[in-house]
């Protein structure tokens, strides 16, 4: 069980490029004590540390050589370190004009559901756990500030997104075989390598021989000879032979030897064929629903943190030495941190 799985900030959100870095450098406006100026916040030098500190810890705890300063590698974490700062000032300040504040009786608030949900409120469990991740509590406090932080953001940016009836019956009509159940039928097989093999057992089968008994004792298909041979198949889910000679079967008959790229089948009907159907509107109605809101609500956090980073593009000061590479519009690759049990 993990307590934390680090994922890019905002994947809860499933937003879209990120264009932290690609701000200003401009060092004369950024105090000395301080890595980053964002718009009217102070990103400090001891902040900057406890997270890079924290990611080095988290490296030692999972025995992972962590990168020497100097090389590309170090430079990508602190890059990574810098560009998740730079995100959690912008919304934690595009977040007071939303009326939304994370208060440090939220961070506890989840802490201890994390130590109810996953300790049993055992205070030595929870803290070996910190300590085999590389965490202290101070960065788990961080870290879960800014996935509420996000959390709050989504629901409020995302509040008023609807689905209408028109919008289902809309997506029901454009992906209707999505919802078809094609034409099925219970049968059972015996597959075996050669004709001559197959056309032995037919001949046992067809003087009385139990099918169940040969297909476990003969049937080369480790998915149904157990079970005697017996299966459900769908049409035009199989391959086309033994598709067609199964679906052309009366009830109870058995084939001749069919040859597939599989071998040899012996086939008999267990069933009548169930006609295919269409699952009306009113049974998957819910189901649409659910999804179109989740792709309408995507669409919009999407394009929103994607105008929160235009915003603040040019209201971004780097203290010298801290200025990230440069990135286009993918991803982030910064980390936030959210609850989650392996």
């Amino acid at each position: 069980m993990r307590l934390l799985r680090f994922v890019p900030l905002f994947a809860l959100l499933a937003v879209v490029g990120v264009a932290a870095g690609c701000g200003g450098s401009g060092a004369k406006s950024v105090p000395s004590n301080s890595v980053a100026v964002v718009g009217n916040d102070n990103i400090t030098k001891s902040e900057f540390t406890l997270l890079l500190s924290g990611t080095k810890s988290a490296y030692i705890a999972q025995k992972t050589a962590f990168p020497k300063p100097g090389t590309s590698q170090y430079k990508g974490l602190q890059d990574q370190t810098m560009k998740y700062l730079v995100q959690q000032s912008e919304l934690a300040q595009k977040a007071k004009g939303l009326g939304i504040v994370v208060t440090d009786a939220d961070v506890q608030a989840r802490i201890k559901q994390i130590k109810k949900q996953y300790f049993a409120n055992n205070e030595t469990k929870y803290k070996a756990q910190l300590k085999a991740q590389g965490l202290t509590e101070p960065l788990l406090a961080i870290n879960l500030r800014g996935q509420i932080l996000s959390e709050k953001i989504y629901a409020k940016v995302t509040g008023n997104v609807k689905v209408t009836d028109a919008d289902i019956k809309t997506y029901y009509d454009a992906h209707k075989s999505t919802y078809a159940q094609t034409a099925s039928r219970d049968v059972r097989h015996i597959l075996v390598n050669n004709k001559k093999l197959a056309d032995t057992i037919e001949a046992q089968l067809k003087a009385g021989g139990d099918f169940a008994k040969l297909a476990k004792k003969y049937s080369k298909d480790p998915g149904s000879a157990a079970q005697g041979g017996k299966l459900t198949i769908s049409k035009g889910q199989t391959v086309a032979p033994f598709d067609k000679v199964a679906f052309s079967l009366k009830l109870n008959e058995l084939s001749a030897p069919v040859h597939t790229t599989y071998g040899w089948h012996i086939i008999q009907a267990l069933s009548a064929v169930r006609p295919a159907t269409q699952k009306p509107l009113k049974d998957v109605k819910a189901s649409i629903s659910t999804q179109l809101l989740q792709t309408k609500k995507t669409d919009v956090i999407n394009k929103w943190v994607d105008s929160v980073n235009k915003e603040y593009l040019k209201k971004i000061a780097y203290q010298t030495g801290y200025t990230p590479l440069a990135t286009t519009t993918t991803a982030a690759t910064t980390t936030a941190a959210t609850t989650t049990s392996k």
